[in-house]
């Protein structure tokens, strides 16, 4: 219908004029609509290897059995793990320890006991053991505090037998086993070394920093050692 009109309207005009005109139509002709895909084209890209990280399988590692080992008011001996964690969800309490990796483990022989501390932090949950299954925790702060053996620290009393026995004399008189430091009933040293004098026993003096003396004794007691195993090894 255009070219009919355009035809028409120049109808008076020249040849050439129509011409060119037919000419520069032809060219501005609509071509055909551009064929469209249902689907739009995605590139894709295929991977040489696996993402960084994920080649030795690093990330998909065991599992590290976290949680409590030992329950409450069970028995522990020490060095038995109580409970394992990453972080300190619990903390350590009476008789027990942390190690670096937050595992809380007892370091005296008792019964397990999980409980809170008001006085000591209002939120924090602890970790303790006890000597007695009926014992409780936490321990009221004026308490008598338990140490090990189950002993009490109770102060011992003075007793007539103990003060004469501190204030005996050394020559003529019976020694007595005291109750000395570090909980053991034995006598001073100053008693011990004097033991041969009081028996009458002549010793050699001892002479500090004569290491010789001390080899050659060695010496002379792995010798009558080494008689002794021949003689009662040797066949009759």
């Amino acid at each position: 219908m255009l070219l009919l009109r355009l035809r028409s309207a120049l109808a008076g005009a020249p040849q050439p004029c129509v011409s060119t005109i037919e000419t520069a139509l032809s060219n501005l002709r609509v071509s055909s609509p551009p064929i469209r895909l249902s689907k739009p084209v995605t590139a894709v890209r295929n991977s040489t290897s696996l993402a960084q990280g994920r080649a030795n399988g690093a990330k998909d590692g065991a599992g590290k059995r976290l949680g409590a080992k030992k329950s409450g008011e069970q028995y522990v001996i020490p060095g038995n793990i109580i409970f394992r964690q990453r972080g300190t969800h619990w903390f350590p309490g009476d008789n027990v320890g942390m190690g670096r990796d937050h595992t809380i483990y007892a370091t005296q022989a008792g019964y397990v006991k999980y409980y809170k501390d008001p006085l000591r932090h209002p939120k924090r949950q602890y970790i303790g053991v006890v000597f007695e299954r009926s014992q409780t925790l936490p321990q009221p702060p004026n308490a008598v505090r338990r140490r090990k053996l189950g002993m009490l620290a109770y102060q011992m009393a003075e007793t007539a037998e103990n003060v004469v026995a501190e204030k005996q004399s050394i020559v003529g008189q019976k020694a007595v086993a005291t109750l000395r430091p570090g909980y053991q009933y034995r006598q001073a040293n100053w008693e011990i070394g004097r033991a041969a004098e009081r028996a009458n026993i002549q010793v050699e003096p001892f002479k500090p920093g004569d290491r010789f003396a001390a080899w050659r004794k060695t010496a002379i007691r792995k010798a009558k050692n080494a008689e002794r195993r021949g003689l009662g090894g040797r066949k009759r």
